[in-house]
C-alpha cells in the first residue's frame, strides 16, 4: 500500500513544482508588489506627516471591514478610525513608520493577500514592530484594506 501514497506524494510535488516554476518574476504577483510596495509607503509618509484621513484612506469604509491586533476582531472602519486617532489628535507625538519585507499573492483577478513587518521608530530606537497581514479587495477606486492582522513582536 505504500507505492500509491508515494505515488501520490510524488505527483503532487510534481505538480506543486510545476506552479511554481510558472510564476516567478511573470505572474500576477510579480505586478502586484511594486505596486502595494508604493501603497505602503504612501500610507507610511502619511502617518508620518500626521494626516490621518490620507493614512485610513487605504481601509474600506465599509461596516465589514475587520481588524485583528491579536487580542479579537474588531469590526468596521468607524471602530479602524477610532483605535489611530487618538495617535493623530494635539502634540501627541507619533513614532516614525516604515513598511519592510513586503510580499504579495494574488488570491484572483480582485482580490490579493499582502504579508509585511512594520517599523515603529523614534531617535534611531525601534520601539515597536511585527508581521502584519491584509487581504486587500480591487475596486474602482484602488486597492482597499478588508482586514487587517497585525502583531507585535515581543519585547
Amino acid at each position: 500500500m505504500r507505492v500509491p501514497i508515494l505515488l501520490l506524494a510524488a505527483l503532487g510535488a510534481c505538480r506543486a513544482s510545476s506552479h511554481q516554476a510558472a510564476s516567478p518574476g511573470s505572474g500576477p504577483d510579480a505586478d502586484l508588489t511594486p505596486q502595494f510596495t508604493a501603497q505602503l509607503t504612501r500610507a507610511a509618509d502619511d502617518w508620518n506627516r500626521g494626516d490621518l484621513d490620507s493614512f485610513l484612506s487605504d481601509y474600506s469604509p465599509d461596516s465589514t471591514t475587520t481588524f485583528m491586533d491579536g487580542f479579537r476582531p474588531r469590526r468596521g472602519f468607524t471602530w479602524i478610525r477610532e483605535n489611530y486617532a487618538p495617535r493623530f489628535t494635539g502634540q501627541v507625538r507619533r513614532d516614525s513608520l516604515r513598511f519592510e519585507e513586503i510580499e504579495t499573492r494574488a488570491l484572483g483577478p480582485s482580490f490579493a493577500l499582502v504579508t509585511a513587518r512594520y517599523i515603529l521608530e523614534r531617535e534611531g530606537r525601534v520601539t515597536a514592530s511585527g508581521p502584519f497581514t491584509l487581504v486587500m479587495e480591487r475596486r474602482p477606486e484602488g486597492w482597499k484594506i478588508l482586514h487587517d492582522h497585525s502583531s507585535s513582536d515581543p519585547r
